[in-house]
């Protein structure tokens, strides 16, 4: 079977030159993305373009759209990289039985570091502009799942045997520890789930969404962030994706200064978005603890296929995700308080 990342490299310099019109120097890959190889290449001029080859597997409707919503956000001060067009007018380029993307190579790098309070406001100043730009957005075709609202408890907390059993079977490095975090896992499922989806508003607020707007598709340069990346173009909870950005695990792990991120993001994001209804802003953390209590990403990485390096930092979101569980609960009380006071105030 053809390798595509290989196939790609042979044929990368004929795109560019027959679509785009510019010649390769050098190229660079990236290792990152499940349905797409991504390369940096220096052009001939000296220009700098990030380029993403879409697996055959991927589904290119849809990558279509998400790449129109991209450029609508981008018209809208979003601070999104430039797709460039083709010379057949097209920003997803068709090549044989290859399809590619040339956009601008955006300055700034992924945050390896827990969120700051500067960063944490400037995250939420822009995700509320995004938020509140895509309200108005024809609504995908394409909708996120909701499992951390609908799945059946007992079922997700049966899951765990399943993912621990597989972990054995890939020989996972922290497989002892991962038997007593997936049994806390259990527990807690079981103790806390219900009557935190008990406290959720009968109705959120959905509407076209990013859908993936995490630390890893934000380029950031000291505080402020320079580049949002991969939208996956899908209608959403405004909601959920606030509370996964203002709760991002590494800040809530390992920063003592945790809830004011948190709470900054909140605020910044309510003066940008202030049409989210409060009892959709209010909800926020308690779906972020939902959606980590039900989602088991990070606990077993062979079957992703990641370089060693991204594996590590997979498996570290797994115990990361643990730790901010932890602190959530015990923090839910103070931290739907302090969001009240934010809804008095605006």
């Amino acid at each position: 079977m053809r390798d595509e990342a290989s196939y790609g490299d042979e044929i990368l310099a004929k795109v560019l030159s027959d679509r785009y019109g510019v010649h390769v120097a050098e190229t660079a890959r990236v290792q990152m993305g499940t349905e797409t190889v991504n390369r940096r290449v220096t052009l001939t001029d000296g220009q700098r373009v990030f380029v993403k080859q879409y697996r055959v597997s991927a589904d290119l409707e849809h990558a279509q759209a998400s790449w129109d919503m991209s450029a609508y956000c981008r018209a809208a001060r979003v601070p999104v990289p430039r797709a460039w067009i083709d010379r057949q007018g097209a920003t997803l380029t068709r090549f044989e039985d290859t399809a590619w993307v040339v956009m601008d190579e955006a300055p700034g790098r992924v945050a390896i570091d827990p969120l700051t309070v500067p960063r944490a406001q400037h995250t939420g100043l822009l995700l509320g502009r995004m938020h509140r730009v895509l309200a108005s957005y024809p609504r995908p075709a394409r909708v996120r799942q909701t499992r951390w609202r609908t799945a059946d408890v007992e079922e997700v907390a049966a899951a765990t045997e399943t993912v621990l059993a597989r972990a054995a079977t890939q020989e996972h490095p922290r497989l002892e520890h991962l038997h007593v975090e997936l049994a806390q896992r259990r527990e807690d499922l079981r103790t806390h789930a219900a009557r935190l989806r008990a406290g959720l508003p009968d109705h959120l607020v959905a509407q076209a969404g990013h859908a993936d707007f995490t630390r890893t598709n934000l380029l950031v340069q000291e505080d402020v962030i320079t580049a949002i990346l991969d939208f996956q173009g899908e209608m959403c909870l405004p909601a959920w994706e606030l509370g996964r950005a203002a709760f991002d695990p590494r800040t809530v792990a390992n920063s003592p200064s945790w809830m004011s991120c948190a709470l900054r993001l909140i605020e910044a994001y309510r003066a940008e978005n202030p049409g989210l209804p409060l009892a959709d802003v209010r909800a926020s953390a308690r779906i972020a603890l939902l959606y980590m209590l039900f989602s088991f990403y990070g606990a077993t990485t062979a079957e992703y296929g990641l370089p060693a390096e991204a594996a590590a930092d997979l498996r570290q979101h797994w115990v990361e995700r643990q730790v901010a569980i932890r602190r959530m609960l015990n923090s839910l009380d103070e931290l739907e308080s302090a969001l009240d006071a934010i809804g008095r105030s605006n």
